[in-house]
């Protein structure tokens, strides 16, 4: 049997299935199970593949690593209906990842729509994140309020309205046999950033049975049931890593996100894209490294 190119390597780590929050989560585990533990949540439309240059450096670093599939996605169970994908569901599923694992706090890291579900983690469940670091998506409430104020994002976040439509958007990437997603994962990071091997495995990820659908309600959710404004501060140590040429979302967001933590701070690199962990993955794993050692000798 053909090996499935969306399942780790066994260079790549140890993948296994975890019982969470009532689904099952395809979970890809690397480094030292002693380590201190770091949760790495994937945005769209990725899976744990997309972490996986920074997942070995934070391993090889002595970190005990945990990359899920989130739900909706590759090898992790697939929920039925729009509102089984809200963010406190999925920031429920990783309380219970945690629960699994037998982790009381783990250094909580997201890109995109991982980071917001990160967000959300940090602030419902405060008591089991380490650290957050939230990489080019900013905090709930300064995107909700940026796109109410602001043509500019809102002219950005415009595929975020074309994908509430019911069937048509799935009929338009399945025509196309997923070259919209290439297409503007390529056009919209620094060139040779992602190859023809890469696209293979996302590709393979992305025709598993329910799985477009599934990660489209990520979206649908979001407009069917708003999340509320959050306004209580971030109160775990919070890192806003971000992409300068990000296509997708303003810079400026990532500074006002700040201002919603506690004991909040911002990088950017001029350089990256939002694919900044695929372009810059030592430079990632060294600024999330120096975040989880600050907050260490901070106590």
């Amino acid at each position: 049997m053909a090996r499935d190119p969306a399942r780790a390597q066994p260079s790549e780590g140890e993948s296994t299935t975890v019982e969470t929050n009532g689904v099952r989560l395809h979970v890809v585990r690397l480094g030292p199970a002693d380590g201190p533990p770091v949760v790495l949540l994937h945005g769209f439309p990725e899976f744990w593949y997309g972490w996986s240059d920074v997942a070995r450096r934070l391993a090889d670093a002595g970190y005990r690593v945990l990359v899920p599939d989130q739900r909706g996605y590759n090898d992790s169970e697939k929920p039925s209906g729009v509102a089984a994908y809200r963010l406190p569901e999925l920031a429920a599923d990783v309380t219970g990842l945690l629960d699994a694992e037998s982790i009381e706090t783990a250094h909580v890291v997201g890109h995109d729509w991982g980071a917001a579900v990160a967000w959300w983690v940090a602030l419902d469940h405060a008591d089991r994140v380490a650290t957050l670091t939230a990489v080019n998506v900013p905090h709930p409430t300064v995107m909700a309020r940026t796109l109410r104020r602001s043509w500019d994002q809102r002219r950005r976040s415009w595929y975020m309205a074309g994908v509430q439509l019911p069937v048509v958007p799935e009929l338009v990437v399945r025509a196309t046999d997923w070259r919209l997603f290439e297409r503007t994962m390529r056009e919209s990071s620094r060139p040779d950033t992602f190859d023809d091997r890469d696209f293979d495995r996302y590709r393979a990820a992305w025709r598993k049975p329910g799985a477009l659908t599934a990660t489209l309600h990520w979206y649908r959710a979001v407009g069917r049931y708003p999340p509320p404004e959050r306004t209580d501060p971030v109160t775990p140590p919070t890192l806003v890593l971000w992409g300068a040429r990000d296509r997708f979302l303003r810079q400026s967001m990532a500074r006002e996100s700040v201002a919603y933590c506690r004991r909040g701070r911002s990088v950017l690199l001029d350089a990256a894209t939002h694919w900044i962990h695929h372009e810059f993955p030592e430079q990632v794993s060294d600024h999330l490294q120096e975040q989880f050692e600050r907050a260490e000798r901070s106590g």
